[in-house]
């Protein structure tokens, strides 16, 4: 088998890459995390494609299958950008699930009782993150999108990845972030800003979200930014039962992507399977 190295210049090089195809910073940073992780199973020196699959079977033991997948993707990637694609691998197969595990999905009256919480807590602007997310369906990376400019037109324009698409901002949510505005005396650019007055970032969100969860009464494995995204998806499909209208909503590519997101609980799989009325 012919033998592999990498190099520091090839990963900085990979990274360099991945930035100039537009990809996200989280994003490059991922890849680069889950690229050391190899070169750490692989110590110094060479590799051949037996390492590549004992490194794919060592995941397997030690990762979930989604994080194992996520890793071999990002490995995947850098082997074609350095022209080695006989070292790539597949992924773990993976059966879609039919319904999704309750204890992580958030539900519509937990979801309330987090918004009722930090308004308790005078919080004003996670209040409207939490609802802005929620009622959009946009990713938490995308808060910055919402300008003074797009509340008042009631439209955003989201620009991600090299593709473009608006989002509405129905009245009710329009209404709040008016008052909201006014109260903050913004007038221009984003409305969500962190201390040093710069869009607020991700880990924030995701902290003050989490301080919630007590008071709240949820659980923290179902408490951050993108189950809200879930939360919009669902109840979307719910009603429209449109899932290539609600792909282009959420900004994906592919409606399979889309599918993970309309999952619904075991309680509600279970329901309608009784609701069949097979059993005479």
């Amino acid at each position: 088998m012919k033998n592999f190295t990498i190099t520091q210049n090839d990963l900085a090089r990979f990274q360099n890459n991945l930035t100039l195809n537009e990809n996200s910073a989280l994003t490059v940073e991922k890849y680069t995390r889950d690229i050391k992780v190899f070169l750490s199973f692989i110590g110094s020196g060479t590799f051949d494609k037996r390492t590549v699959v004992d490194y794919k079977e060592w995941l397997g033991n030690n990762y979930k299958v989604t994080s194992a997948n996520s890793m071999i993707g990002a490995l995947n990637s850098l082997f074609k950008f350095l022209g080695a694609h006989e070292l790539c691998i597949k992924q773990f197969k993976v059966q879609r699930q039919a319904y999704c595990s309750e204890d992580k999905e958030l539900t519509r009256a937990e979801y309330v009782r987090l918004i009722r919480c930090a308004q308790n807590k005078k919080n004003q602007k996670l209040s409207l993150i939490i609802q802005t997310i929620c009622s959009t369906g946009i990713r938490v990376s995308e808060l910055k999108f919402i300008t003074v400019e797009a509340v008042y037109q009631g439209e955003a324009t989201v620009k991600l990845k090299g593709k473009t698409r608006n989002i509405f901002i129905i009245p009710e949510l329009k209404t709040k972030l008016i008052k909201y505005i006014r109260d903050q005396n913004l007038t221009t650019g984003s409305v969500f800003l962190s201390k040093n007055g710069k869009p607020i970032l991700r880990n924030n969100v995701w902290r003050d979200m989490k301080s919630l969860c007590e008071d709240a009464g949820v659980s923290k494995t179902k408490v951050f930014p993108h189950n809200l995204r879930h939360l919009f998806a669902r109840t979307f499909y719910g009603i429209e039962k449109d899932i290539a209208k609600l792909a282009d909503i959420l900004g994906h590519t592919n409606v399979n992507t889309t599918r993970i997101y309309i999952v619904t609980t075991g309680a509600e799989h279970k329901k309608k399977m009784q609701n069949m009325r097979l059993i005479i």
